[in-house]
């Protein structure tokens, strides 16, 4: 049986003629940058995520470039991220000659670990009369980026609580977390919406997908938001006149016509791939995996969410997992490493001086964790060949 690790034909097939339909009108109308499609479909993000102001750019990379950029971040400053995330997250405080600080996880949840985090500001950074806060080579700490990983939201009445008090900005990178909701201590809230801003990414493997590269960026303040939006547009207001330095980062009027017809159905996607995520679970406990495998955490399961979990990957981990893998390859069943490396062994933040044993749990992740198939039409017979496959390798 082959079971692939995503499979977006079913939910093309069910919403084809309005995609096309919606394409169709674009296309009619000739106009691709910019236009009424995008304006609508920040329209529909912002009141979906609860946020004031919603921003469409060209990539989930591009909007936390061009949240960097429109900070003004550069040389000399610092920002404290996950250490073990998709490359971007990293990658774009460099690409503004920022310094990326690496931060350890907590091996249940995968996300930037709270603990790690103050131990950090507390013990290796130091406090100027001004009141910055400088690391221990002198750049100047301005923000703090948690990664909402795999659909989780991190804990982030922990991280905000460390963020004021230190009177650092954060950015959620929500990119793999549209929808995610986290119990705060004053209630419900979605992911990206916590921080002063929250960036997204309509990838097309995310949960809510565009037909190529797409992204978004949510703010409270009206200000960053037309800043952003200027980012966007080369730093450009009005036309031909550059304020500032910013990019092409504008999000096509197709995607975004595609992205409002798939919007209404985001929910429902979350909720069928979180029972896929309990039928997994229970077939593992069926067939008595539980000692040999770890499952993913659900830790808002009994908080009285809906959306607790959206489960963008299901991932599991083990000691074995490359000999797991190599045997699902032989099974037809599809798998994935997210991510083989954390992000302070990667060759190209060898300049940052970090060495193997700085950060044991993302180093741990990155050998152990396997993401398995899910997606919302995912049947139960496949599953259960999945998880036959995987107790017939232990």
């Amino acid at each position: 049986m082959r079971v692939p690790l995503l499979d977006l034909s079913e939910q093309y097939a069910a919403l084809a003629e309005p995609i096309r339909a919606a394409i169709s009108e674009v296309l009619a109308t000739q106009h691709f940058i910019l236009g009424p499609k995008v304006e609508a479909f920040e329209q529909e993000i912002a009141r979906y995520c609860g946020s004031p102001h919603a921003i469409g750019v060209s990539s989930g990379t591009d909007a936390l470039l061009a949240v960097f950029m429109a900070m003004g971040l550069g040389p000399g400053d610092a920002v404290l991220t996950s250490d073990y995330s998709f490359f971007a997250t990293g990658g774009c405080v460099a690409r503004v000659g920022a310094t990326p600080v690496f931060i350890e996880i907590d091996p249940l949840t995968y996300n930037i670990a709270p603990a790690a985090l103050e131990r950090y500001l507390t013990e290796s950074c130091r406090q100027e009369n001004d009141g910055s806060l400088r690391t221990p080579n002198g750049d100047r700490v301005r923000a703090i980026v948690p990664v909402h990983l795999y659909g989780l939201c991190c804990d982030m009445d922990a991280l905000l609580e460390i963020a004021g008090r230190f009177k650092l900005e954060v950015i959620e990178d929500a990119a793999q977390a549209l929808g995610a909701e986290y119990p705060a201590h004053a209630g419900m809230v979605k992911a990206g919406t916590m921080g002063a801003i929250g960036t997204f990414s309509f990838y097309p493997s995310k949960n809510l997908g565009a037909a190529g590269d797409a992204g978004m960026v949510v703010c409270r303040d009206e200000a960053f938001a037309k800043r952003v939006r200027n980012c966007r547009q080369h730093g450009m207001e009005p036309r031909y006149y550059h304020q500032f330095i910013g990019g092409n980062f504008r999000l096509d009027e197709l995607q975004a016509a595609i992205l409002s017809v798939k919007l209404p159905h985001l929910d429902e996607w979350s909720a069928a791939r979180r029972r896929v995520a309990e039928i997994y679970g229970d077939e593992f406990r069926r067939l008595g995996l539980i000692d040999r495998i770890v499952l993913p955490a659900a830790s808002y399961h009994d908080r009285s969410l809906t959306n607790h979990h959206i489960f963008h990957q299901y991932v599991i981990r083990t000691r074995q997992r490359d000999a797991l893998r190599e045997h699902l390859k032989r099974k037809e069943i599809g798998t994935a490493i997210y991510y083989p490396l954390a992000l302070h062994e990667q060759e190209c933040f060898r300049y940052l001086g970090y060495t193997a044993g700085d950060f044991p749990e993302s180093e741990r992740a990155a050998r152990e964790t396997l993401a398995l198939p899910i997606y919302p039409e995912l049947s139960r017979e496949a599953q259960r060949y999945v998880a036959e496959s995987i107790a017939e390798f232990f």
